[in-house]
């Protein structure tokens, strides 16, 4: 035990005296809960209160009602070559004012670029204001004849949301949930590249074997050194997001979004095993690789499984067979517990085991594979 607490605090030193490669690894705890936030901002503020709307209105005149209804939702004629104009046009038949007397379907055009993307949202909610308009002349027709709207409107729902505002809070949390389990393999990455591959290019992955030490405790104290940093990425992302979660204005939008100490320590607890893990892992494959840049491209494309595993859990676009996976079952039974719901422990339990077993299985290939020269060589 001695000489593998010598060894995690070798590995840290080492680590210190390369801050720039180890904080490249941490920024990504640090920094995306900000960027999360002032995006979310940003989308709070356009939902709430969208910027007006200006267009192209050709014939205003033979519909001066419906420009004023389109007026009080924010939909305006802009001036031509105005920098906020937009690309759509919406010409009014000449004879609208005729078939609206004469109860018929007054027709009217969008012509708009529906394949430009900046231009989608804005054709929805021209469109969404002129049904509303149309339902409402709609009514205003049939009040005229005598005839009572709500005729034909044979069935009425009634939509009774049990959702309270800490679950509605929990999808957005969901976002934020993977970005966390996420921190835990961005953060010791660099580490984990530097202490295999990159020991093995500056010659002192051979020179630490020659000293009296088993591959068994350099394997575990690799592990202990990266599967720390990993953590270390984890509780970054945790006090952050508590901190900047509390400037966005849910209540905007009806719900509440709150991190709070319990959902922090079961994050840590969850986060252990996947911790290391994901030090087995990068090590694992970064031993492998024989140079210090083939490890990186190796583990760029390795990270994209749990990635997709944990996405998978987020957005339920995964057969529930991968609930009971490692990081997708984590990233699963988080999620019930933000939103309140009785966490499966079975299905915690299962997937926490397998993830511990992965690192096992993961651990023992490295001790195995760096009693060969190949790869303490890179042969």
């Amino acid at each position: 035990m001695n000489k593998i607490i010598a060894m995690v605090r070798k590995e840290l030193i080492d680590a210190a005296r390369d801050k720039r490669s180890v904080m490249a690894g941490l920024y990504y705890a640090i920094g995306t809960p900000l960027i999360m936030c002032g995006l979310f901002m940003v989308l709070i503020g356009q939902l709430t209160s969208p910027d007006d709307l200006k267009i192209s209105i050709t014939n205003p005149d033979k519909a001066p009602d419906l420009v004023r209804f389109l007026s009080n939702k924010g939909i305006t004629q802009g001036e031509a070559g105005a920098k906020d104009l937009k690309a759509i046009e919406l010409i009014i038949s000449p004879d609208y004012a005729k078939q609206m007397n004469q109860g018929k379907g007054a027709e009217i055009t969008i012509v708009a670029d529906n394949s430009e993307e900046k231009l989608q949202n804005s054709i929805r909610r021209l469109e969404k204001q002129l049904q509303a308009y149309s339902a409402e002349m709609g009514s205003l027709r049939l009040i005229a004849r005598g005839i009572d709207p709500r005729v034909v409107q044979p069935i009425k729902v009634n939509v009774h949301d049990q959702a309270t505002t800490d679950s509605k809070g929990g999808m957005i949390l969901g976002i934020a949930i993977f970005t966390m389990i996420y921190s835990v393999f961005i953060s010791g990455m660099n580490l984990a590249i530097d202490t295999s591959a990159g020991e093995r290019e500056r010659n002192s992955l051979a020179l630490l074997l020659s000293h009296p030490l088993t591959t068994r405790q350099l394997v575990l104290s690799k592990i202990i050194t990266v599967g720390l940093f990993a953590l270390l990425g984890l509780v970054l992302i945790l006090l952050v997001s508590k901190v900047a979660y509390t400037f966005v204005p849910w209540q905007e939008l009806g719900f509440s979004v709150s991190i709070t100490s319990e959902f922090m320590a079961l994050m840590l607890l969850v986060g252990i095993p996947v911790a290391l893990m994901a030090a087995c892992l990068q090590l694992f494959v970064s031993f492998m690789a024989k140079t210090f840049k083939e490890a990186q491209s190796y583990l760029t494309m390795v990270l994209f499984v749990p990635l997709a595993l944990s996405m998978a859990a987020s957005y339920n676009i995964a057969p529930d067979v991968l609930q009971w996976l490692p990081v997708s079952g984590q990233q699963q039974a988080l999620m019930d517990f933000i939103k309140g719901k009785d966490m499966n422990m079975l299905q915690l339990l299962v997937s926490t085991l397998g993830t511990l077993a992965i690192a096992l299985v993961l651990a023992f290939g490295m001790e195995k594979s760096l009693k060969s020269e190949k790869v303490i060589f890179g042969l």
